[in-house]
């Protein structure tokens, strides 16, 4: 065994894992069969984001006259959209290429699959084939958009968020199957952009573990801005029409029908096993992903899974910190991951982020709690800004630990960090009130929401019958 961790897969798991092994002093291996940066980076976040910038900005100039500048007859031109998002990803896949190089990483550009425990065959991108041993083994290869059962599905038109991210013009009218993540940030997008939206949802609420207050706003915005939504509902089929395809879905009235350009089919992703032959060495998985205990070893000693393909939260950050984890663990550092306070982001109009538990959740769990919300339209920084929509809203214990943010609204991205590390050190609103908070700021709309739950926020109407 002349290794000491190969890891599969160069996505934001595996890569930083190769890193955080290289900095402990470990000779690293790195196999992708791809490209490095795996789907965040090439066909996910970075790319996403992207385009998000772009629909931003679309979305300022169609209310530019607000701002006391006109702008008449502007346009947008998808070669240059497109050639700019091809920028930025080269630029980040580029930089962590040579993050890798520096840090004296062997990279193989190929597939690879289980002889035995510690022993990979792999089938290089020359053709060539190599057999590879090593002490420790970290499988980090990713997910799949999952394609449900769907007649119509393979035709012309349907597309997963990868095919549809390299768009060459924009469809008039694009219906989006699913209401996660992934559907509404690309429902936001190609609305911005001009396309008649339409969102079929299975679920009553959009975007699953989300507060529902943040939810049934969320979903009063979009319509404003033109999006349709339909809940409870689900695809039947999809037709090829005469101009286009018809969508056939059923909600409790019945079968009815839309007519569309494009088809987006966004319900959920799955784990990237396929082809690892992990039956032949007795590794336990199944659809949701491969089994792992605290420290991401499997049930076969010196393997390790991390990211998407363990299942147990799909985000690109959670991959990363689980791959720094994992690696630790080999090293014999005490890490462990801490899914209570995991910030989740939501780019969408108007942005929404979250963490720790929601009022909901709390309920459900027979937690006794306080909430407290303070909207964005009392913020100094917002109004000035133009962007006065959603509110932050925080959770307590009833001894007035923070163990739960939503934010929707500006920046809803970069402030969720205060609140998740407030969860995540047990602050109180008395730690949180004593700091003081730069004005005018967003961020002032997380100190007063956090101050209204003993109802001393400043900026905030007292409740009634808590102040005498």
């Amino acid at each position: 065994m002349n290794r000491d961790i190969v890891i599969i897969g160069g996505g934001p798991g595996g890569y930083v894992a190769a890193i955080r092994g290289a900095q402990l002093g470990y000779n690293v291996t790195l196999i992708e069969k791809h490209k490095i940066g795996g789907t965040c980076l090439n066909y996910g976040c970075i790319p996403t984001k992207a385009l998000y910038r772009n629909a931003e900005i679309l979305n300022t100039l169609k209310n530019i006259d607000e701002y006391g500048i006109s702008v008449d007859n502007y346009s947008f031109d998808i070669e240059k959209i497109q050639s700019r998002k091809a920028e930025v990803v080269n630029q980040l896949v580029t930089g962590i290429e040579q993050l890798l190089n520096s840090n004296n990483i062997e990279v193989i550009e190929g597939t690879a699959s289980f002889l035995d425990k510690n022993t990979l065959k792999v089938i290089k991108t020359d053709g060539n084939e190599e057999q590879i041993s090593a002490k420790n083994i970290v499988i980090a290869t990713g997910s799949k958009a999952f394609l449900p059962n769907i007649e119509g599905i393979d035709l012309d038109g349907v597309y997963t968020s990868k095919e549809l991210l390299d768009f060459e013009e924009v469809p008039k009218r694009l219906v989006v199957a699913g209401g996660g993540v992934i559907g509404m940030e690309m429902a936001g997008i190609f609305n911005s952009l001009g396309s008649e939206v339409s969102v079929i949802h299975s679920r009553k609420y959009l975007l699953k573990q989300i507060d529902k207050d943040v939810s049934k706003r969320f979903a009063s915005y979009i319509k404003k801005q033109g999006t349709k939504v339909i809940t409870s509902s689900r695809i039947s089929k999809i037709e090829k029409a005469e101009l286009g395809l018809k969508v056939y879905f059923t909600d409790k009235k019945g079968e009815k029908h839309l007519d569309a350009d494009a088809v987006l089919i966004s319900t959920g992703r799955r784990p990237v096993v396929d082809g690892l032959n992990l039956e032949s060495i007795g590794i336990e998985y199944d659809d949701r992903g491969i089994k792992v205990d605290n420290n991401f070893m499997t049930n076969v000693e010196g393997i390790y899974a991390i990211g998407d393909v363990n299942g147990q939260m799909m985000l690109a950050h959670v991959a990363s910190h689980q791959g720094i984890t994992a690696v630790d663990n080999i090293a014999g550092l005490p890490n462990e991951v801490n899914y209570d306070v995991v910030p989740n982001c939501i780019f969408v109009f108007p942005e929404i982020a979250a963490s720790g538990i929601t009022e909901d959740m709390a309920k459900e769990n027979e937690i006794e709690c306080k909430a407290s919300k303070f909207l964005f339209r009392a913020n100094g920084k917002a109004l000035a800004l133009g962007e006065p929509e959603g509110f932050v809203k925080v959770i307590s214990d009833m001894d007035d630990k923070i163990i739960g943010v939503q934010i929707m609204g500006p920046h809803a991205s970069d402030l969720i960090h205060e609140g998740t590390l407030a969860i995540n050190k047990e602050l109180s609103v008395t730690d949180i009130s004593h700091t003081i908070h730069a004005h005018p700021t967003l961020s002032e709309a997380f100190m007063e929401a956090t101050m209204g739950l003993n109802d001393t926020a400043i900026h905030l109407a007292p409740l009634k019958g808590r102040r005498k």
